[in-house]
Formats: structure tokens, sequence, C-alpha cells
């Protein structure tokens, strides 16, 4: 009989510190640090860690992307996404690195436009336009973090409430975006922005890829698909025209891979005017992968994946050498893509494009993944 009970007694401390080392791995897999404080308010920073082991870091100043570490063919891991080391680096660095922007993403013309016969008036903060939700925008904004419990994979939500008529736009407005890292090293973004009255929303993450490694070199060697028949030309301000121009021909058709640096120097208008990519394409949303980069010579691959109706390619035309990431790594001209799933620029002036409209009876939901692998 004893030594049944000390065999149950055996069985009991396994099984409770089975499910005590279940528990702390669960709580391991996000691990969170003082980041420092802003405008009176404590600020984290959040490392998701999954069963590979690859890690995403993440704060809730701007509810940014701090860095994505992945392998490359060999299984060498390195930082792919644009960064700083500290919060001051975010303070005083590049406004959008990484960041959650809104309230309404891109530009609006003239920072200016109508909603049910009210003219509203924005920051002209890329003159004569307004860029990005304004200089105070979401971006420049710290979030409430929650750490998510009983998840399959590592989750951070962050919630900003914005009072009504902040940087121009009605409305008491609740955004909330939830990052979740799946162990097949997915970033996926769920989007939830409700409002108490009728407003205009345009939601997206601005993180810019190097997959080579963040600072390493530029990025006219990866190569890029767009499954987007048309896009949206811009006047010289970067304002859409509201023509919906076909790719067929131009060297903005990426329905088949295309390196960057191939047709970026082009005497074509749009290229022109852009300094190189940073156009709105109009995606087909047939496919389940809307955007792929590849960089040949590691072998990493970014797949992006949304419900939006478009997608901005901008890359790195106005990067100067002038910011200084993680690690040291200088941000280079060209150093850097980004692919912004998003509405149409300007939609609020542009009746044709689809509706950006927020309404209280009606929450805007959206879902982008940014998927990392190898071949």
């Amino acid at each position: 009989m004893r030594k049944l009970n000390l065999f149950l007694g055996s069985v009991l401390v396994l099984f409770m510190f089975g499910i005590s080392s279940c528990g702390n791995k669960a709580k391991e897999m996000v691990t969170t640090e003082n980041f420092g404080s802003f405008d009176g308010k404590e600020v984290s920073l959040f490392t998701l860690t999954n069963a590979k082991g690859d890690v995403v870091k993440l704060t809730n100043y701007g509810a940014a992307i701090v860095e994505v570490n992945v392998p490359d063919r060999n299984g060498d891991k390195a930082n792919i996404t644009f960064g700083y080391e500290t919060l001051d680096g975010y303070l005083a660095g590049d406004a959008y690195f990484g960041k959650v922007v809104g309230q309404y993403a891109n530009r609006i013309a003239k920072g200016k436009f109508t909603l049910d016969e009210v003219e509203y008036t924005l920051a002209l903060n890329n003159f004569p336009n307004s860029l990005h939700g304004g200089p105070a925008g979401w971006h420049s904004r710290v979030w409430t973090a929650e750490v998510l419990k009983g998840t399959d994979f590592p989750a951070v939500k962050f919630t900003y409430n914005k009072p009504d008529m902040e940087e121009g736009y009605p409305g008491n407005v609740v955004a909330e975006v939830v990052y979740n890292w799946t162990d097949d090293n997915e970033l996926i973004m769920d989007y939830k922005v409700t409002t108490d009255r009728r407003s205009v929303i345009n939601i997206t993450n601005h993180a810019y890829f190097n997959l080579h490694g963040s600072g390493n070199g530029d990025i006219l060697d990866h190569e890029v698909l767009i499954r987007a028949s048309a896009f949206t030309p811009v006047d010289p301000t970067l304002i859409p025209t509201g023509e919906l121009r076909p790719v067929e021909g131009t060297p903005f058709d990426f329905r088949t891979p295309h390196l960057i640096g191939e047709r970026i120097g082009e005497e074509y208008d749009q290229l022109i005017l852009g300094r190189g990519y940073d156009h709105n394409f109009v995606l087909d949303n047939v496919e389940e992968v809307d955007a792929e980069v590849y960089d040949p010579s590691t072998g990493r691959v970014l797949q992006v994946i949304t419900d939006q109706p478009g997608v901005q390619l901008y890359t790195g035309n106005f990067l100067d050498g002038t910011q200084t990431g993680r690690g040291g790594k200088v941000y280079q001209y060209r150093s850097g893509l980004c692919l912004e799933t998003q509405h149409f620029p300007d939609s609020p002036n542009q009746a044709s494009f689809p509706s950006v409209i927020l309404t209280p009876e009606e929450p805007f939901l959206s879902s982008t993944t940014y998927k990392f692998g190898v071949r």
C-alpha cells in the first residue's frame, strides 16, 4: 500500500509539475519590460516568442512592430524590420517605423474633407496635404496594452481611445489592434475601430522591411509580386487623380515577379512623380496571398494577406541615412520597403473609391497577415 501511495504521489507531483511547466511556458510566450514613459504614461516592450523560437517585439507607443527576427534558408536569424533601441529613438526618429497609423492612413488632399455636408479641416503635415492622421495621429500615442491569455499563440492587444475632433476627425473613436505571432511565423494583425458618430477611417501598419536584414544594403534586388491589375496614379503632390490605371504595359505590373530595381529608374511619369514606387495598388483580392517579397540571396520570403482593397508599395525613396536604428544600423536611401494594406488615399474626397465612412452602427473590422518563410 505504501508503494502504491508513493507511486500515486509521484504521479501527482509529475502531473502538477507538468501543469506548472505548461503554465510557465504559456506565460513565457510574451514577456514584458519597461521601455520608458511618454505623456505621463508607461511604455512597454513586449517580446513574443513562438514554438520555433522566432521572435517579434512590439511596443504600445504607436502600437509598433519593433523587431521581426526570422531565419534565412540556412537557419541564420536576423531582424528584418526597421526600429529603434530605445523609446527616445522613437521620439526623436522617424515618425512611422512599424507604427499603426490613423485615423486616416496615407494622404487627404489639402487637409479637407466633407462628411454629411460638414467640412472638416486637418493639419497640413505633408504640405499641401494631410498625412497619416496628422502630426499627433495614432502613431504618436501611447496605446493601452493587454497580453492576451488563453490563446494558442503569443498575442498582445493594443487599444487607443481617440476623443472627438482630435486632429480634426469627428467622433469618439476606439481603435484596437491584436497582434498574433503564430508557430508558422505569421504576424496576424486584427483591427477593430468603433465610433459614436459618423467619421472616416483608414488604418494600416507602416512597417519597413529589408529581407537581407535591417540596415543591410538596399532592397533593389528584392523580387516583388503584387496581385493587382490596376493602380491609382497621383498628381505632383502624391494625391490620386481618380483614375484607376491598368498596370498592363507599365513598370507597375507586378502580377508576375520583378526585381524592385529592374524598372524603378524608368522615365515613366508616375515613377518620376513618386521618386520611385510610392503608390496604391488596387488589389484583385482573388487569391489568398495578395503580395509577396522574395530575397534571392537569403531565401527569405514575406507574404501579405489582407481583406483590404489596396496596398501601398513604398520603396524608401525619402530615406537619407539620417536615421540609425537597432544595432547601430543606418537606414540609407531605398534600404527598406513598405507594403501598407489600406483603403485608397484621399478616399473621403473621391466618391468613386471604396467608402471609408465609419458609422456607429457598423464597426470597421479588418485583418492583415505578414507571413515569413524561406525558399
